[in-house]
């Protein structure tokens, strides 16, 4: 069955009286900004008259705009990423993959003071954490070495890092 413009446009305006401060409300919340909300809700109407235009077809219509609205405000998301680096380049900064050289042995520093703690963690997180931290293996090796799954050698490295923080914590304030 193909629609007229007529009964495009009808349906279209009923759904827009209908739905229109919903979808406001909650592109509002979703990107903080009214003014990108209401491009966005507008937007949503525009895309779903040339999905009717097209010979589409509708059967729940407040579902098919928050559908094609979320789809916007995703968009709007991974947009707003790649702006405001481009936004930053275009002002004059610069990307540096130098690090100086205090911080250089800031870290090594952190990093021997926090190999040397894990002596303290319980049993079952310090081996976990040497073969994860100090010998760099993946799950899957750590795994296939202890003979336990690869869910519970991540739920082991995720407390241990847990609790390596405190202890950390704890020797900086000491």
């Amino acid at each position: 069955m193909t629609n007229t413009i007529e009964d495009n446009h009808t349906t279209l305006t009923a759904a827009h009286t209908d739905f229109e401060k919903g979808l406001s409300t909650y592109a509002s919340f979703k990107v903080q900004n009214s003014a990108l909300s209401e491009d966005l809700v507008q937007d949503t109407f525009i895309k779903t008259w040339m999905y009717l235009a097209r010979g589409g077809e509708i059967i729940k219509m407040k579902a098919f705009l928050y559908h094609v609205l979320n789809g916007l405000i995703i968009d709007e998301y991974r947009k707003r990423k790649v702006a405001s680096l481009d936004f930053l380049m275009e002002k004059g900064f610069e990307l540096s993959t130098e690090v100086p050289a205090i911080e250089k042995y800031t870290d090594s520093f952190d990093g021997h003071s926090a190999i040397l703690l894990i002596k303290n963690l319980p049993k079952a997180y310090q081996s976990v954490m040497r073969m994860r931290y100090v010998e760099d293996l993946s799950l899957a090796e750590m795994a296939k070495i202890t003979g336990k799954s690869k869910s519970t050698i991540a739920v082991h490295a995720h407390r241990g890092l847990e609790k390596l923080k405190i202890l950390y914590t704890v020797s900086l304030a000491v």
